[in-house]
């Protein structure tokens, strides 16, 4: 199928970036991330740059793959990273605009590849447990209702890819965050310090310059693992909790 690719370059974070005409012809049963490389192979055969994007696992686990296709991040197939995307949902001729997340909070590298490390930076305030919890005993040897275990799964599938930012016309980071938030502190090992948790990742989350939360759910519904809204909720709840009883001033 022959294409035509409308693709953001911009060499770095302070140089004006502007949308570059392309067109490319792929197979249907390609992914979008080999689209990229069919398009860049012909890029560096007529001795051009080719574009720089982010990408690893190639099977949607790492969350590297972060592109906004046609104005919707990851693409339009919901709950599917852009590596998982393939070419049978474009049809011949169609064209395609091709994008970088939009956020301040994740400023342009070069091209289609942002600066996610902010995310980073919100797991080292509080996304992990610290505390002594002895050596590693068998699965079932701590019981956990079967409800509580799912829901603490649920927020661990969390690839903190970004999709929720830049969909959100905020930019905000609550889905992200509160899945955090939530994975560890639905599961025993994780309650012991989970009010220094909730206030430390959400003080570095406003630290980083993430936009608040406004209850669009475009972060939810672009997400591609389906992180619920639910968590936010629970972060906000743990939040408040936190706020009147803890002794951190």
């Amino acid at each position: 199928m022959k294409l035509t690719l409308k693709v953001w370059r911009q060499k770095n974070n302070k140089a004006a970036g502007q949308f570059e005409t392309y067109n490319v012809e792929a197979n249907e049963h390609m992914s979008f991330l080999e689209m990229m490389d069919v398009l860049n192979e012909q890029l560096i055969e007529e001795k051009k740059e080719p574009v720089s994007f982010e990408h690893d696992c190639r099977e949607g686990i790492c969350g590297t793959c972060n592109m906004v296709i046609n104005g919707q991040a990851h693409g339009p197939q919901k709950g599917t990273t852009t590596c998982q995307l393939h070419m049978r949902h474009f049809k011949e001729g169609d064209t395609i605009t091709v994008e970088p997340w939009r956020a301040t909070a994740f400023p342009v590298i070069k091209d289609l590849v942002v600066d996610r490390s902010s995310f980073d930076r919100i797991i080292q305030a509080g996304g992990f447990i610290s505390v002594n919890t002895g050596q590693a005993v068998d699965g079932n040897a701590i019981p956990i209702e079967k409800d509580i275990a799912l829901k603490a799964f649920d927020a661990a599938t969390c690839i903190g890819c970004g999709a929720c930012v830049s969909a959100c016309p905020n930019g905000s980071a609550m889905l992200f965050t509160s899945a955090k938030v939530s994975h560890l502190g639905l599961l025993p090992q994780g309650e012991v310090e989970h009010s220094r948790r909730v206030l430390n990742m959400v003080a570095q989350m406003d630290k980083e310059g993430f936009g608040m939360c406004s209850n669009v759910g475009a972060c939810s519904a672009e997400c591609p693992k389906e992180i619920s809204l639910e968590n936010i909720a629970r972060m906000n709840r743990e939040y408040f909790k936190a706020v009147l009883t803890s002794d951190l001033k």
